[in-house]
């Protein structure tokens, strides 16, 4: 027996991680559409449709049939010449619902059509293809390896031969280029890509550079993977298990907008970029919002002693001398720290957190400080840039006046406001007395998030 390392090795051994992690294998040409168990009517359809209606039918029960199937033609009816504007249209229909509307009781009835059960990742049907054969425009390509939830081409995988030297991750990387301008109907429906040479292993969004494709360095979120383990193995096991890629595309995708203007013709365009969280933001976003739950009251310590492994982070704050989470009293108020180096997702971290924490904690106001005024600018461009994810447009103040106005909603809001040391006592005193939303601010140079529930603030300090 040879002990050769090929690209079909590498790919039977993706494939072998993805059956433990409780995919379904499934080789392309078997469910063909000139097989005997044909899953797809022509090589140009990219969804698996029965697969998609059964799942439909099984997360949406109290939805009619006709309405479900409505919402599966309005997903695969998106074709506009941009794909990433398609991506981004399916993005929102995925994590959002599709809305439908159907007769019932002599009335018309608004309502939503969930394509996958993010609550419940056992309820979805999460299948490996490999070798899956796309024909479009009369060009046939054939990725190594897709990953369909429910139907849906989520993850598209582009594997190379480390032993080859013409082979490369930059290769598989421009594979990927290559799929994308010639078979973009399977890319609309594209959560992240994955290249690899079975050794190095790098995952990215549709609109990402190679140099943004990011290794993911944990299998457990307890520690970094060692260096004896290929980089291949420890992303399938700490990104693509089925718990953490949900979670990934429901809350750690996003999708930034920004103005650029011609100088020549003074013309204004707006161009869209899809960012992916890297594994720290992943781990240190899902810890801040765990311990925003137990500071505010929401999540009892039995809960989070039930919470599955890869839905916290795992490296206790006891390591280093100080209190655990599961220590601290429920409601307290105290949030946490989350440290960052420089350069390392600061301000998209922020956004992830404040999209979970929005669905979380039904639409809590939060309050965003910062000490100086660019700061306060630049951040504030960013969370506007991401609205899809945020679900609501944010709101820079410059007053203390304009401050007491949007402090008097009953909920929701993203609130911007620059403090300088001098006015924050002020500021304080300002908040104290709002509504009995917050009653204290604490003066911390870096920004802060201060979320407004209650009698008291929670605060998250980003730094």
């Amino acid at each position: 027996m040879s002990n050769e390392i090929t690209e079909n090795v590498i790919e039977n051994f993706c494939i072998e991680l993805l059956q433990k992690q409780g995919y379904e294998y499934i080789y392309a040409s078997d469910i063909a559409p000139n097989s005997d168990n044909p899953q797809r009517s022509s090589f140009e359809d990219v969804l698996l449709s029965a697969r998609l209606s059964d799942a439909v039918a099984r997360i949406n029960p109290l939805i009619p049939h006709e309405a479900q199937q409505e919402a599966i033609k309005e997903i695969a009816r998106i074709h506009s010449p941009e794909l990433l504007a398609n991506n981004e249209t399916f993005h929102r229909m995925l994590t959002e619902g599709v809305k439908v509307s159907y007769q019932k009781g002599g009335d018309q009835r608004g309502d939503l059509v969930w394509l996958i059960d993010f609550a419940n990742p056992e309820n979805n049907n999460f299948v490996v293809v490999n070798q899956f054969t796309v024909i479009e425009n009369g060009v046939n390509k054939r990725p190594d390896i897709v990953l369909f939830v429910n139907g849906l081409p989520l993850v598209v995988i582009e594997l190379k031969n480390a032993v080859d030297e013409n082979a490369s991750v930059k290769s598989a990387y421009q594979q990927l280029q290559t799929y994308k301008a010639t078979i973009p109907s399977l890319f609309t429906y594209n959560g992240l890509m994955i290249v690899s040479d079975g050794l190095e292993a790098k995952a990215g969004s549709l609109s990402a550079g190679l140099s943004r494709f990011m290794s993911w360095k944990t299998a457990d979120g307890k520690e970094e993977a060692s260096h004896l383990v290929s980089q291949l193995e420890t992303l399938i096991k700490g990104m693509l298990n089925q718990e953490t890629l949900l979670d990934l595309i429901r809350h750690f995708i996003v999708f930034e907008k920004s103005k650029s203007e011609d100088l020549k013709t003074g013309v204004l365009s707006i161009e869209t970029v899809k960012k992916l969280a890297a594994y720290h933001q992943y781990y240190a976003v899902n810890r801040a919002v765990e311990s925003t739950l137990r500071a505010t009251g929401h999540v009892n310590k039995m809960a989070l002693e039930k919470q599955t492994p890869v839905s916290q982070v795992m490296e206790d704050p006891v390591n280093y001398g100080l209190t655990g989470v599961k220590n601290q009293p429920e409601g307290d108020r105290k949030g946490g720290v989350v440290w960052h180096t420089q350069g390392s997702g600061k301000s998209l971290s922020m956004i992830f957190y404040t999209g979970k924490i929005v669905l979380a904690l039904d639409n809590p106001t939060i309050l965003v400080i910062t000490d100086r005024n660019d700061l306060d600018d630049q951040l504030f461009d960013t969370f506007a840039a991401s609205t899809q994810l945020l679900r609501q447009e944010p709101k820079q103040v410059e007053n203390r006046g304009q401050l007491k106005e949007l402090l008097k909603v009953a909920a929701g809001g993203v609130i911007f406001q620059p403090f300088k040391n001098s006015s924050l006592k002020r500021a304080m005193s300002l908040i104290h007395c709002q509504s009995g939303k917050i009653s204290s601010l604490l003066p911390m140079k870096p920004t802060v998030l201060s979320m407004a529930l209650g009698q008291k603030p929670l605060m998250i300090k980003m730094s």
